[in-house]
């Protein structure tokens, strides 16, 4: 929905964050980014994006999650996960969108559908 204010969690440096930025800012929308190692408040927003979308959060698939240790990895199934990802912010799967009460997290083609429809 063009012109409403959409929050872009990420990093300055993901590829994918800034490919997502600039499509929902093509589409005509107003797109605040937020760093979420340097301004995001973790301890606020993790228990939000936790319970709207607990099966993405976590990136699995990061370098960061490999360079783990098998009993940190452990707590991401043990309802640990907030005090993983605020340890360890590279860990959230990027971006993490807010957007109308809604968080969605990546950027899928569902994702995409849902804010450039």
């Amino acid at each position: 929905m063009p012109g409403e204010a959409i929050v872009l969690y990420g990093l300055k440096t993901c590829d994918t964050c800034r490919k997502a930025k600039r499509e929902l800012e093509a589409a005509g929308n107003t797109v605040k980014f937020v760093d979420i190692r340097e301004d995001a408040d973790l301890s606020a927003k993790l228990p939000i994006w936790l319970k709207a979308a607990p099966e993405k959060l976590v990136n699995k698939s990061s370098a960061t999650w490999r360079a783990l240790t098998n009993a940190e990895k452990a707590k991401a199934g043990t309802n640990g996960e907030k005090a993983l990802l605020s340890k360890h912010p590279t860990l959230i799967k990027r971006p993490v969108i807010e957007h109308d009460g809604d968080v969605l997290v990546g950027w899928s083609k569902d994702v995409q559908a849902a804010l450039l429809a």
